[in-house]
This record gives structure tokens, C-alpha cells and sequence, in this order.
């Protein structure tokens, strides 16, 4: 039997208290995110406010594991 994908995922809020976020910064963020194989899934607005919320997510691999638990490590 196949072993069930697991995933990792990736929470970035986009934006502040007094203006929404520039396209150009938003678009530089995303772009780099695709290099690293994170792939948006959802996107919302925050109410009342001028903040976006982006939700990404990519497969979660034996390597990206061993940099969660060793952080310092080089790789």
C-alpha cells in the first residue's frame, strides 16, 4: 500500500494597519515561494482591515523534516 502524502504549510499575512500590500511585493514573495515548491491554496482578505492572509503548502519530504528539527544545520 502507497504510503499517504503528508504536507507541510506556509502562513504569511500580506499588508499592515494602513495600506494593503504593493502587488510587486506581493508577486516577489510569491514568485520566490513557487522556487522553493510551495504552492498557494488559499487566499483571504482580513476584515476591516487592509491585510491579506496567504496559505501555501508543499510535500513534506524526509530532508525538510530534518531541517525542522535540526534548524542550525547546514544543508
Amino acid at each position: 500500500m502507497d504510503e499517504q502524502q503528508q504536507w507541510e504549510y506556509r502562513i504569511q499575512t500580506f499588508g499592515s494597519a494602513l495600506r494593503g500590500p504593493k502587488d510587486e511585493e506581493t508577486e516577489g514573495a510569491l514568485n520566490e515561494w513557487g522556487e522553493e515548491g510551495w504552492e498557494v491554496v488559499a487566499v483571504r482578505s482580513v476584515e476591516s482591515t487592509n491585510k491579506m492572509v496567504v496559505v501555501a503548502k508543499r510535500p513534506l519530504t524526509a530532508s525538510t523534516r530534518r531541517r525542522r528539527t535540526l534548524p542550525g544545520e547546514p544543508w
